[in-house]
């Protein structure tokens, strides 16, 4: 038997309900949408905590989503799987009916069974999803837009000074770089002086010890 999800409405707003599910046991709801209808859903799944004596959502929770186009041989056009809360999105490529599934999984170890002896069994799933250019779509899909801007422009930001930081980085160590190889070759030049005067030197010295022992021989 077909279940319709009364909240997919081409009056195009988004509303929420939630309803209880079997863990590993699907849920599927049949939805009639127009071409290029976007379909954009959140969803949050909570499980009984005894010790909260609440429903309550945790990591070991994680949902399948998928969605079948019934019209063309359960063409699946959405498979993902999600932790205990998420975004599902997409488009009707074509008219027709489409099938919403939402399979839950649990490692809790609880009862994944509703029934009159666990009545607090399974998954409590809450879902609200918005159908065409909802204002709420368009009112999330631009927030996003705009912080997706601003941190572009920041990242941009960031990039010019980096790019600053390295050119000015590149001019010092040239600069660096000529002053060392300046200094270096005036060492040179000096050592070079140096090693001429030392040689005019030792030279005039041994021609005169010379001259000094002749004449002392001589004599």
């Amino acid at each position: 038997m077909r279940s319709f999800l009364p909240l997919l409405s081409l009056s195009a707003v988004a509303q929420a309900l939630y309803f209880y599910i079997d863990i590993t046991t699907p849920k599927c709801f049949f939805e009639e949408l127009p071409k290029d209808t976007l379909v954009v859903g959140h969803y949050t799944a909570e499980e009984w905590d005894d010790q909260r004596q609440a429903w309550w959502k945790h990591d070991g929770i994680s949902i399948y989503i998928s969605v079948d186009e019934v019209f063309d041989n359960e063409h699946r056009v959405v498979s993902q799987r999600g932790g205990a809360g998420g975004k599902f999105t997409f488009t009707a490529a074509e008219a027709g009916d489409h099938k919403i599934c939402f399979t839950p999984s649990s490692n809790s170890g609880k009862s994944t069974w509703l029934s009159m002896t666990h009545p607090n069994g399974g998954i409590r799933l809450t879902l609200d999803v918005a159908i065409g250019e909802t204002s709420a779509i368009e009112s999330s899909d631009k927030d996003k837009i705009q912080d997706l801007a601003t941190r572009v422009k920041d990242l941009n930001a960031r990039l010019q000074d980096i790019r600053r930081e390295q050119v000015f980085q590149r001019e010092r160590e040239a600069e660096f770089r000529d002053q060392s190889e300046s200094t270096n070759g005036r060492v040179v030049r000096w050592i070079l002086i140096q090693l001429t005067v030392i040689g005019i030197t030792c030279a005039w010295q041994l021609s005169h010890l010379r001259s000094f022992f002749i004449k002392q021989k001589l004599t």
